[in-house]
């Protein structure tokens, strides 16, 4: 059943449970922006965002567009998700919608499905003390929250948030927005800021740090003060967080359009090694040739989405595993093994490492490890070996891989036109064209490849079938 108002803060402004850190002091009443004083309009709004909205409404309940829909509007962008929150919990929400499914245990939530189009609902939640003993809101030991299902009022929803500006409302009954912790202020000086006290918030979810670090990437954000100070000595936090989720995050801070920036903020808070220790380790080192590498595929997925081309996940580690990668091959080859027996195995004892730090699902794992192990072929290509690849569904993503790496710096320039030309003259039904001779004759980048002893290889036998 629709619930009243909630009842008003104390007259001291603080209300019942109020974290003693919060930033900003809960106050009577939130700081209401008119509709003439704020630049939202319905018709940015996600149509169906807007049918869930009045339907709250209209069965008694509060319901308000909030969070990063709403910053987003109002910094003149156009939000990808548009997030309601109400006071309906979510067997109401189900009760009203018959297109509503409920999901999560950690954080339960109503998910109302419009054919492909999904629009979450959240019940506002309160902080952890306001729970009466039940499993509704657990906590580590060390802090960290591990169920999120303490139900309250607008006010403990606002201030439970990050960071003050995904804490704002707008609340379609009166078309004006709800800002309870000062979100404003900070929009506008283009400050993002935690709620609450800075350590306390990173120990409940370290994700957050790296959600610091995504939001002054995207937004181009100052981080406050008081918000960037923990960050350095928290940041090993993050090795308790599971893979997956850390997988999640990997592609919100680069495929989303905002990559290079992302990469900054992370080194500029040293986080970058809990999500890729060997680029981080070899970014340290001083390694020019791999930032190069870094820094162009970062640039070329950021040009791709922003042109609305595809991008994948598996072309974007193949990068940032590169240094594992080549390390392990080299010393394999060190070892006698031929290039691409070194670099396929390399390539799976890369991939199987990461996975203890951002999990890398097969799907991209797969198409990574190819891209790796097509560099050494690519690189000490023959006629017929050439036509043979030329029909490999990899080749164009590796070929791509072996131009970044011309373009910061190897000496893989002659080798890129001349695949360039193969795959112009094969989709032209042409022959490719002649071999390029190398120096010291079949010979590739690491030097003249070893003649086999014994002559002609026999039939069928062993050697690397590529």
């Amino acid at each position: 059943m629709p619930r009243s108002e909630a009842p008003a803060a104390s007259a001291g402004g603080e209300l019942p449970g109020a974290a003693p850190h919060d930033t900003a002091r809960r106050a009577l009443e939130p700081r209401v922006i008119p509709r003439d004083q704020h630049s939202i309009s319905r018709k940015h709004i996600n149509p169906n965002a807007v049918k869930v909205l009045y339907r709250l409404n209209k069965a008694g309940f509060q319901a308000h567009l909030v969070g990063g829909g709403v910053r987003d509007l109002l910094l003149g962008h156009q939000p990808k998700d548009f997030d309601v929150a109400t006071d309906a919990t979510p067997d109401e929400v189900r009760h009203l919608f018959r297109n509503c499914r409920l999901i999560g245990r950690r954080f339960r939530l109503a998910h109302v499905v419009f054919g492909r189009d999904v629009v979450e609902v959240a019940t506002f939640r309160a902080d952890h003390r306001a729970s009466d003993g039940d499993d509704e809101g657990q906590v580590h030991d060390d802090g960290r929250i591990l169920r999120d299902n303490v139900f309250g009022t607008i006010e403990d929803d606002a201030f439970r948030r990050d960071f003050t500006v995904n804490a704002l409302y707008y609340d379609i009954s009166r078309f004006a927005v709800l800002d309870y912790t000062g979100a404003m202020d900070d929009l506008e000086a283009r400050r993002l800021r935690l709620i609450g006290d800075p350590e306390a918030r990173y120990r409940e979810d370290p994700v957050r740090m790296l959600r610091a670090v995504r939001f002054a990437a995207k937004l181009d954000f100052e981080v406050e003060g008081g918000t960037a100070e923990p960050i350095h000595e928290l940041g090993p936090l993050l090795h308790d967080i599971p893979p997956s989720r850390l997988f999640d995050e990997v592609l919100k801070l680069f495929v989303t359009g905002h990559a290079e920036q992302s990469l900054a903020q992370l080194r500029r808070f040293d986080l970058l090694q809990y999500l890729f220790p060997a680029a981080d380790a070899a970014l340290k080192a001083g390694d020019t040739g791999f930032e190069a590498l870094l820094a162009r595929t970062l640039d070329n997925t950021d040009r791709r989405l922003a042109e609305g081309k595809p991008v994948t996940p598996a072309f974007l580690y193949a990068a940032f595993l590169w240094p594992a990668a080549t390390g392990e091959a080299r010393r394999l080859a060190g070892e006698g093994e031929s290039a691409v027996m070194a670099m396929q195995r390399a390539a799976s004892r890369a991939a199987d490492e990461q996975q203890r730090h951002t999990s890398l699902p097969k799907r991209f794992s797969g198409p990574m490890r190819e891209i790796w192990i097509l560099q050494p072929k690519l690189e000490r290509y023959r006629a017929k070996r050439a036509r043979r690849l030329l029909a490999h569904p990899r080749l164009r993503a590796a070929w791509d891989f072996l131009c970044l790496r011309r373009d910061a710096g190897e000496d893989l320039a002659a080798i890129c036109d001349w695949w360039q030309q193969a795959m112009e003259a094969e989709s032209g039904g042409q022959k490719a064209p002649p071999d390029l001779k190398q120096e010291g004759g079949d010979s590739g980048p690491d030097g003249p490849r070893k003649r086999r002893r014994g002559g002609r290889r026999r039939r069928g036998g062993g050697g690397n079938k590529t």
